[in-house]
């Protein structure tokens, strides 16, 4: 490993103290988002910052990146409009991220279910087939 990536191995350790859950493009995730509420106040002529867990919940459509760069891209609709949010995996504003259901799905991109709607942009459960060696 060279000095770049040691440096990056140090800043990913620092960053994120609990490993996130392993997940692909097809599973529903639900992300905790922090969110900073930044507000003035009259009488002790301060700001005010607030901070509150949001939580996002959608379809992960695509993973990018490797290392310290990495991210991933959710889906969700909200009140009839497809909502995008890409969020960086090492980023302090990503809270936690919980699996709630596994997509079985064929490709790494799921860009197509941007133009689908209903029961064509459902993806089945992905369940985890027992080998022979479970069988036993």
């Amino acid at each position: 490993m060279n000095l770049l990536q040691t440096l990056e191995a140090e800043q990913m350790t620092a960053v994120r103290a609990k490993p996130l859950p392993a997940f692909r493009p097809g599973d529903t995730l639900k992300v905790n988002v922090k969110v900073v509420d930044v507000t003035y106040d009259e009488k002790t002529k301060q700001n005010k910052t607030r901070e509150r867990l949001q939580a996002f919940e959608g379809v992960c459509i695509a993973r990018q990146g490797a290392g310290l760069n990495e991210a991933f891209t959710v889906r969700k609709i909200s009140y009839g409009e497809g909502v995008e949010r890409v969020f960086p995996i090492y980023s302090p504003l990503v809270d936690s991220v919980v699996v709630v259901r596994k997509g079985k799905v064929r490709r790494a991109k799921l860009y197509y279910l941007r133009g689908r709607t209903g029961k064509s942009a459902r993806i089945s459960e992905r369940t985890e087939n027992a080998g022979p060696e479970a069988a036993a």
